[in-house]
């Protein structure tokens, strides 16, 4: 048997039967109740120990209970679809065309969450699953709030894997770790006047414009930095007032950072106090609130160092083996992605994690959004092959 034929015939074409059902469910974040019960009978389908589910929506199927664990996290909500009549094939069809899966989902990240789900169902068949505990998650709201599914599943049942792989699309490339983020609101602050005489007010509005400049330069001078560098976006802008005929007393933009190895909380925090130096104005983490599916409220704080694993880690080393084994030769390169993850939560716990998955990332939240097939499939022999290596 080759490696890549870990999977029957039969065993690959139910695990893209099972991908196309999952694209075919529309799961926008706060409404995965549908996908997630049905990865719930899945999962008991395809004999998993234990399969439960969260206060906040998340499944967690268990296979094994030996002293070495490993947890593959997906999320399963996606990103929306505002523009269906302009795709190529239906967002919500699930076909296969000329050996892509086609839709929503399909890189971000449900064929990750399949291969996952079948690769520990196959290695339990196989017998890779002894002395072992297989983890497999399917998370809520990541879209929104990354890491902070993970982190009320950990709490919930007491959780702490030894190892995480992180099932995001990284084109089937072993991805070594991704950039960290802050969202930051920055406010000015103005006083109110009628809009017949603003010399008597003082437009928050027009505070902004020089910190608007400071931003663009910051991100142009983060630009010129060689090898890996961060990137600053002012990504939304919105004021107060009491009328269309008012002075506004309140302008808010809202900035996306995104952070390279190396770069702490407290530089950034040094970075925004220069940028509004001088105005009046403040800044703060630009915390989100979200209700999950199951009406339990989401409180979330974006701001994630970035993170990377030595190659010469032992759970690097299992991958590396992992994929030599599955393509019958070495990687050609690593990855390091350019966006968040979960992985922010088991890497705060100072959990060994890594990243691997189907699909091409610059595909994902895009129109005509699609997988290669046969990235699914050695994407679900990897995994497995991480479960007989561990």
């Amino acid at each position: 048997m080759k490696p890549s034929d870990l999977l029957t015939p039969e065993q690959s074409q139910e695990l893209i039967e099972f991908t196309q059902n999952l694209v075919r469910l529309k799961s926008y974040s706060g409404q995965e109740e549908e996908i997630i019960k049905f990865i719930q009978q899945k999962m008991l389908a395809l004999e998993f120990d234990e399969v439960r589910i969260d206060a906040m929506g998340n499944l967690l199927g268990r296979i094994g209970s030996g002293p070495k664990s490993i947890l593959f996290d997906s999320h399963v909500d996606t990103v929306e679809v505002k523009d269906e009549n302009l795709w190529d094939f239906p967002a919500f069809g699930g076909q296969v065309v000329n050996g892509r899966l086609q839709g929503r989902g399909s890189v971000d990240m449900k064929s990750g969450a399949a291969a996952a789900i079948f690769a520990a169902a196959l290695a339990k068949n196989l017998g890779f699953a002894g002395g072992k505990t297989i983890y497999v998650s399917c998370t809520v709201f990541e879209e929104d709030c990354d890491g902070e599914n993970l982190k009320h599943l950990f709490a919930e049942f007491e959780l702490k894997p030894q190892n995480v792989v992180i099932c995001e699309p990284s084109n089937n490339v072993i991805a070594l770790g991704h950039k960290g983020k802050a969202q930051i609101s920055i406010k000015t602050h103005g006083v109110s006047a009628h809009g017949s005489a603003p010399e008597k007010g003082v437009n928050a509005i027009y505070e902004m414009a020089d910190i608007i400049q400071r931003v663009e330069k910051t991100n142009l001078d983060l630009m010129k930095q060689s090898g890996l560098r961060g990137t600053l976006v002012m990504s939304k802008i919105s004021s107060v007032s009491v009328s269309l005929n008012a002075v506004p007393s309140e302008c808010e933009v809202y900035l996306d950072r995104r952070l390279v190895p190396g770069e702490t909380k407290e530089a950034i925090q040094l970075e925004m106090d220069q940028i509004i130096a001088g105005k009046n104005a403040s800044w703060e983490v630009g915390t989100l609130y979200r209700k999950s599916w199951t009406g339990l409220p989401i409180k979330y704080e974006p701001f994630h160092l970035a993170w990377k694993i030595d190659l010469d880690h032992e759970l690097s080393k299992t991958c590396l083996a992992a994929y030599q084994a599955q393509f019958g030769a070495p990687p050609a390169g690593y990855d390091f992605w350019d966006f968040s993850t979960n992985a922010v939560t088991p890497v705060s716990l100072g959990i060994p994690t890594i990243g691997f998955g189907p699909g091409e990332y610059k595909l994902a939240h895009m129109r005509n959004e699609s997988c290669e097939i046969q990235q699914i499939l050695d994407a679900c022999g990897l995994y497995t092959r991480v479960i007989q290596k561990l």
